[in-house]
């Protein structure tokens, strides 16, 4: 077991590791007969149990002594960090905590490289990211950036858009977002310009548009854009900096939100020539799929009218625009509700899901978890979420039993008739899953996805252009070409994906030379 702690002389703990020819036979023999998983599993657990018992002793070092000016800690086990401590993101801190990470990175790159199976390193580097990145993003932006900013360092700045690049988007969302009183409209857009004198210099600024793009949806979405001018004045300078290509997603999503309310107009002139308008007055946004970002379907039980409204409207809107295909994303659906209480009438800004539950109360006064889960079809872990946001948040509308934060099998939802509140109109929020590994992931993913396609697309478009080329050459091109970073390995793993598919042939007598098939 290797353990980088730096400052430390490990001598003495390295003596405690003897392994014995016959040990390591053992081993061998044990992997052969597929017990491998089970063998490392206790091997794991030994390790921690061990490290855990030597922790008191570490704390005599001084690198993990509690100091003002360095306050993040962690001890690098098999390339997990199994302990870390709060970090003080000041002024001074960020240029050199982001160093610390940017070497932490590297050494766990190098240790997938060294002795690890190479399908851990994107988990295994996510996770390092989001413990030491991810943990302290807030801390980040509104103590470090800010002043990063102010005083035009370049370098320091170049490395937090190297390190994470949604640092950079999160930081414009947190410009963007509706309820930021820091700026003015003058000031915002100095900031912006500012952001945009650090994006020109440096390269992957694909990884920021996933991100920019997921944010500007959701503040498009439910109206959260603090000025819609500041929004359209970043998406051009991003143009201008990028070029249209970069930006023709982005300027959908503003299109679609345009069109959208022409269509609403239509629609609402169209239900008033109904003979049975409803009672229900719904507002649709059409997005178009390749647009915005990919969000996963729920299909959940919608009451009688809602269904029937829904019906309407596709009748309408592909009456107008036939060949199109309509996809209801409920997870991003909401609704105002209004409420009768003791007190009086109430309205309520709520998710879908959280009314599909309110709703119910209009059947009856209790429910349990199980009843709720079957009349909504809400997904397991979506429908704790919504409960817990209704009965154990500060607009409490039901009445949890037994008491507590979590929702549990067997609950009881009580309407709570008693609710009060000095607001007419109250907003309740439904409770947000931490951003987890797998999302963070699944975004960056994507970004790798996209460039395999530019790298496929750049090496035909070099080759049908060249017709025969040398590896160097082709490779030479290629960066010429990319506006990404990326290693000769990938390029190399592109080339022979091509080669398979029968797009271009290596040379008879020369390996590295390739020719194009027409």
């Amino acid at each position: 077991m290797w353990i980088s702690l730096p400052g430390l002389d490990l001598k003495h703990y390295y003596a405690h590791l003897k392994f014995s020819k016959c040990s390591i036979e053992a081993v061998e023999n044990l992997c052969s007969y597929k017990v491998s998983a089970t063998l490392y599993k206790q091997l794991r657990q030994v390790c921690e149990d061990h490290v855990k018992a030597q922790i008191l002793q570490f704390r005599e070092y001084p690198f993990l002594m509690h100091r003002k000016d360095h306050d993040q800690k962690h001890f690098l086990i098999f390339g997990s960090y199994i302990c870390t401590s709060k970090f003080n993101a000041s002024f001074y801190m960020v240029p050199e905590y982001l160093h610390h990470v940017n070497k932490r990175l590297e050494e766990e790159g190098d240790r997938v490289i060294t002795y690890l199976d190479h399908s851990t390193q994107k988990p295994l580097i996510a996770c390092v990211e989001k413990q030491l990145l991810g943990e302290h993003l807030a801390a980040i932006l509104q103590k470090g950036l800010d002043n990063l900013l102010d005083e035009n360092r370049i370098s320091d700045l170049t490395q937090t858009y190297q390190l994470f690049s949604r640092v950079k988007a999160k930081y414009v969302d947190s410009k963007l977002r509706a309820g930021n009183k820091e700026a003015t409209d003058e000031e915002l857009e100095r900031i912006l310009d500012k952001i945009m004198i650090i994006f020109r210099f440096i390269h992957g600024k694909d990884v920021f548009e996933a991100f920019y793009k997921k944010d500007l949806a959701k503040r498009l979405l439910v109206g959260k854009s603090a000025s819609v001018d500041a929004e359209k004045s970043m998406l051009s300078k991003l143009k201008h900096e990028c070029g249209a290509a970069f930006t023709s997603k982005l300027e959908g999503m503003f299109k679609d939100m345009e069109l959208s309310k022409d269509v609403m107009v239509q629609f609402k002139q169209y239900m008033q020539n109904q003979s049975d308008p409803g009672n229900i007055d719904l507002t649709v946004n059409i997005l178009t799929m390749g647009y915005w970002p990919t969000y996963t379907p729920m299909e959940v039980h919608l009451n009688s009218e809602m269904i029937k409204l829904q019906e309407v409207f596709k009748t309408f809107y592909l009456g107008k625009h036939s060949g199109r295909k309509l996809q209801w994303q409920t997870t991003l659906g909401h609704a105002v509700l209004k409420a009768e209480f003791k007190e009086g009438k109430k309205e309520f800004q709520v998710s879908l899901f959280q009314t599909l539950v309110l709703l119910m109360f209009n059947e009856g006064d209790e429910f349990s978890f199980e009843e709720i889960k079957m009349a909504t079809g809400v997904e397991d872990s979506e429908l704790r979420r919504t409960l817990q946001s209704l009965a154990c948040g500060k607009a409490r509308v039901l009445i949890k039993n037994p008491k507590g934060k979590d929702v549990e099998d067997g609950d009881k939802f009580i309407f709570n008739g008693d609710f009060k509140h000095k607001l007419f109109r109250i907003k309740i929020n439904q409770i947000q899953m931490k951003e987890t590994v797998e999302e963070q992931v699944s975004t960056t993913e994507r970004v790798f996805q996209d460039r395999q396609y530019q790298i496929d697309a750049a090496i035909v478009r070099i080759m049908k252009m060249r017709k025969t080329l040398g590896h160097n050459l082709l490779v030479s091109e290629l960066y010429n070409q990319l506006k990404f970073p990326v290693k000769p390995g990938d390029l190399k793993k592109r080339i022979e994906s091509l080669i398979d598919r029968d797009y271009m042939e290596r040379d008879k007598d020369n390996p590295n030379q390739y020719h194009y098939v027409a």
